[in-house]
């Protein structure tokens, strides 16, 4: 009589599954405690800018596509979302919408015309149709010229909760209810883009990036998928820029500048490009220096260069890609 075989697969599988989540339900935790330990807004800017970082990165990491001119969606839905916020009297969650929206339609817009170009000659065209759009934010009577887009009000999400409230710990006032919103925004984003990274759209877009001739090959109709990379890169890009605007209360041209552009490319590079954890270490390294320099001036762009310089010769693949490496791991 044959001894019974006992299946571990469902076991094996099960933990598998609770180790594919412990690094989430970490970061919740401690994004959740981030408020009482450092400046609630600040805490709120870096995850905006964590989001925008990633959002390029799906479109340079995983598609091989570099633009020069992503602050346009940033900036752009900053400016929409406020607009329709403080002018036509939407809800929080409906400008944040409106102002993704936006920005998908201009990411189809210039992507349409971007991915007839390779190389150097994609990321002019892209620099080129920012600049329009950056004119035209300082022209357009709405946008308030050079003083910015101010005043935008935080209102009520779903009606119902009032995201300009504070609550009272430790002699502090702080705004949960807009740091929760903020963090469920963040999170919800980024879980968008780790799952079209998993996604079989996500592995053809990798093939693309790897050897594009053999990918066309295969039958790939490649220019859609890079359009399509691209469309959902300036879509997640506007979502952090209208959460940034809806935070600061602001909305100005240096979220539309090629500044901007130059600073996400910065922290993608610098954390980790075609990881996922990498531009969420880059953002909040640059960010932190902004902070935490802003007394030395004009210098703090001199000494973020120093560190950039310094870190790319010590990490080559970014600081998140060279851990990765050398640990065997992905990230």
């Amino acid at each position: 009589m044959n001894a019974p075989v006992i299946k571990l697969a469902p076991v094996a599988a099960l933990q598998t599954k609770k180790n594919h989540y412990t690094p989430w339900i970490i970061a919740l935790v401690l994004a959740s405690i981030a408020p009482f330990m450092i400046y609630p807004i600040f805490a709120m800017e870096l995850m905006c800018f964590a989001l925008f970082a990633c959002a390029f990165n799906l479109l340079l990491g995983f598609g091989g596509l570099l633009s020069f001119g992503h602050a346009a969606f940033f900036g752009g839905a900053a400016y929409l979302c406020g607009h329709a916020i403080k002018t036509w009297g939407l809800s929080p969650e409906l400008g944040i919408l409106v102002a993704t929206l936006g920005a998908a339609i201009l990411g189809l817009a210039i992507g349409s015309i971007a991915i007839r170009r390779q190389g150097i000659y994609f990321a002019m065209v892209t620099l080129a149709l920012a600049q329009i759009v950056f004119f035209l934010c300082l022209q357009m009577p709405f946008t308030g010229g050079e003083d910015g887009l101010q005043g935008i009000p935080k209102g009520h999400l779903f009606g119902l909760i009032d995201l300009s409230a504070t609550f009272s710990f430790g002699g502090q006032q702080l705004p949960l209810a807009l740091y929760f919103f903020v963090l469920a925004v963040t999170f919800a984003g980024y879980w968008l883009i780790w799952r079209t990274v998993h996604s079989p759209f996500g592995m053809v877009l990798k093939a693309i990036k790897e050897n594009e001739a053999r990918a066309l090959s295969l039958g790939y109709r490649v220019n859609r998928y890079k359009l399509a990379t691209f469309v959902l890169s300036a879509a997640l890009a506007g979502l952090a820029g209208a959460t940034k605007a809806l935070v600061v209360g602001l909305a100005s041209l240096s979220d539309v500048s090629w500044h901007m552009s130059g600073e996400v490319v910065l922290m993608t590079l610098l954390g980790g490009m075609g990881t996922l954890l990498g531009p969420l270490v880059g953002a909040v390294t640059i960010s932190t220096m902004h902070h935490e320099l802003a007394s030395l001036g004009s210098w703090v762009t001199v000494t973020i260069g120093v560190v950039f310089v310094a870190c790319v010769m010590a990490f080559r693949r970014g600081i998140v890609g060279e851990i990765a490496y050398r640990l065997k791991r992905s990230f």
